[in-house]
């Protein structure tokens, strides 16, 4: 129970690698805050879940890439639970084209969500995130790939692995601030659009066979949530089964 009465805040955690991290940190005595955007029903059953198991957990609907309610997220929390000890910033969005097919607008929402989002999170995080916290970003094994398609997804990792390295130099406070790069995991957001034949052929690229399983990933947050781990700190931790 190495997370026992830590306040854990996780964006987009009502579905898919987000929900698997909640329940293991809370499995691990973590109280959590399970954000989300649309998914209230998702969330809500993630949330149930934690509570039939005994653990302590609230769904708070925001969207990250609104400056003002990424500060009403933050504040209700510490008005529920009185701090906040770790920021887990799982929320983000997928939209594979070539570049050539993206609109202005394609480009806007995933930049929007997934870079602005961090930003506003680690924004708030500077004065807000208790002493001696953690920061976990989530980023991806794209950001090493030339996969067609990911022009943008990968862009946007990008951009928060360098908000990863630069921002824990500026937070002190005994904060350390790290990235996660998972490599291929079953997901919906994942799974969506992919035939069978290309998640075979992703598979055989890992040294085991097979792409990650979303307990694969939350195993690794687990270990960077806990002190454990505070002496790792603007790093990015690539969680791909030894794809790249």
């Amino acid at each position: 129970m190495k997370l026992q009465d830590k306040v854990i805040l996780i964006t987009g955690a009502s579905r898919g690698i987000g929900r698997e991290v909640a329940i293991l940190l809370s499995e691990n005595g973590a109280k959590v805050v399970v954000n989300y955007s649309s998914s209230e029903k998702e969330a809500n059953k993630t949330v149930a879940h934690i509570t039939k198991n005994g653990g302590s957990a609230i769904a708070v609907k925001a969207d990250v890439s609104q400056r003002d309610q990424v500060t009403m997220l933050f504040d209700k929390t510490i008005a529920e639970f009185g701090k906040i000890d770790v920021l887990i910033n799982n929320a983000g969005i997928m939209d594979n084209k070539f570049l050539k097919d993206h609109t202005q607008d394609d480009f806007s929402k995933v930049f929007e969500i997934n870079v602005r989002g961090v930003f506003n999170t680690l924004q708030e995080a500077h004065s807000k995130l208790a002493d001696n916290g953690i920061i976990i970003n989530f980023s991806s094994s794209t950001t090493k790939l030339m996969l067609p398609k990911y022009a943008l997804y990968s862009s946007t990792k990008a951009a928060i692995e360098q908000m990863t390295r630069v921002f824990s130099n500026e937070i002190g406070r005994g904060i350390s601030v790290n990235a996660i790069a998972p490599g291929p995991t079953a997901t919906e957001l994942f799974n969506k659009g992919k035939s069978q034949e290309t998640i075979d052929q992703l598979s055989s690229k890992s040294a085991f066979n097979r792409i990650a399983e979303p307990l694969d990933i939350a195993k690794v947050v687990l270990f960077l949530a806990n002190d454990d781990s505070k002496w790792i700190s603007g790093q990015v931790i690539y969680a791909n089964g030894a794809m790249i």
